[in-house]
């Protein structure tokens, strides 16, 4: 019997346009948790370049890799410059059923 072979799957390689980053930004952000985001972002951030993203965010290379590890915390306006580097932005809406409504 012969082995399967794979090759490993990285988003990144398919994020090669705006709307596809965007939807996927979008839908991570939908997921809820806040780790899975800042994946994703890092994921986009890499499709994209990460010297490029760190350049036009103004941050440095390594600064932006430590913010977009797992586990680490980067401060909102890092994610905001990072996002702006990638040509995208936040939007709040309202739910469809705000919570504690009936």
């Amino acid at each position: 019997m012969s082995k399967l072979k794979t090759i490993p799957f990285d988003p990144a390689d398919y994020l090669d346009d705006d709307v596809a980053i965007a939807t996927y930004l979008s839908e991570a952000l939908a997921a809820g948790d806040a780790g899975h985001f800042q994946e994703a972002l890092g994921t986009v951030a890499r499709a994209r370049g990460m010297g490029g993203v760190a350049e036009v965010s103004g941050l440095g290379r390594e600064s932006l890799y430590k913010a977009l590890r797992p586990g680490a915390h980067p401060r909102f306006d890092t994610v905001q410059r990072v996002l702006s580097a990638l040509g995208v932005h936040l939007i709040v809406q309202a739910d469809k059923q705000p919570a504690g409504t009936a």
